[in-house]
């Protein structure tokens, strides 16, 4: 293994056995980190559980003279979460990094979507990813509250579905769309503790999205692979990122973008109430100054 820039950093990872979170796991390893797989090793869509899968990749880093611990918590449960927390620091002597990643898939269309594939999906994503960021966050502000310091991070996983939309996934473009909220508003609140909070949008060729046409027809002619991912994910955790804060990033192959959020477009006032007789007026001239919705690749759709 590396000595490098992430050495001797205690790192989280949840959702590690697999794709992303596996392939972060071993780049973070590679860097020099130590390292805390998570996993609760259940199918795509939640269902089952084993601690086996999150083992053999801990076992894979120590084989290559990595430091790793192996955990099978279910992060989408409050207690889970602090026990995972609370692994790394009895494990490894403290937290430097969280790398929030878990994440799973019941695609309905909303007319079709149970409840439970709702609270499901919201639960590992959503719930998952805020009870994470508490136990950690509380962790290190703790430390400064003791007189010690943090240079800290969290990096949250968001998506093209919850930032642009995308048909049939209701469930999992809402909980993604609150975890980049959650990101910018956890970041404002967290700086203090000397912590940075990011979140990445990839997209990559995973066991979540193997068997969608269009990620298998762009991985034909761009590196869709997990491992493209990993860089941004380490580079955010390590020391050097300290001046980047409050940031979601796209990440496609090797191509990686800053992605822009709301922001107040055309407006219009008055200085008495409005009637709703006079919107009719005034709202559809608004809506045809404003930038278009961005399509599934956040580009500007000009037909929206």
């Amino acid at each position: 293994m590396s000595t490098g820039s992430c050495r001797g950093r205690v790192v989280v990872i949840t959702g590690a056995a697999n794709g992303l979170g596996r392939a972060h796991a071993l780049a973070f390893a590679a860097q020099g980190a130590k390292v805390v797989v998570n996993d609760l090793g259940g199918a795509r869509d939640g269902v089952g559980a084993s601690a086996a899968p999150a083992q053999a990749v801990a076992d894979e880093i120590a084989a290559a003279g990595g430091a790793a611990v192996a955990n099978a918590d279910d992060i989408s449960s409050w207690t889970g979460a602090e026990r995972l927390i609370g692994q790394a620091i009895d494990a490894f002597g403290g937290l430097d990094v969280v790398v929030n990643n878990a994440g799973i898939l019941r695609d309905r269309a909303i007319v079709t979507m149970s409840e439970q594939d709702w609270d499901a999906v919201l639960g590992v994503h959503l719930k998952g990813t805020f009870a994470v960021l508490h136990h950690a966050a509380a962790y290190w502000r703790q430390r400064v509250k003791d007189g010690q310091s943090n240079d800290a991070r969290m990096i949250n996983t968001t998506s093209p579905s919850g930032l642009f939309g995308n048909a049939g996934q209701g469930n999992y473009g809402a909980a993604k769309a609150g975890i980049a909220s959650l990101t910018i508003i956890a970041a404002r609140e967290l700086g203090r503790y000397g912590v940075t909070v990011n979140a990445i949008a990839p997209t990559a060729l995973t066991r979540l999205t193997e068997d969608i046409d269009m990620m298998r027809t762009a991985a034909a002619s761009t590196d869709l692979s997990p491992e493209s991912i990993s860089p941004l994910v380490v580079w955010l955790g390590s020391a050097e990122s300290r001046e980047v804060t409050g940031r979601v990033f796209g990440a496609w192959g090797n191509k990686i973008t800053v992605l822009e959020g709301w922001v107040n477009g055309p407006s219009v006032s008055q200085d008495s109430r409005w009637d709703p007789a006079q919107l009719s007026a005034v709202v559809p001239g608004l809506v045809a100054k404003a930038a278009p919705n961005a399509d599934m690749l956040g580009q500007r759709d000009p037909a929206s």
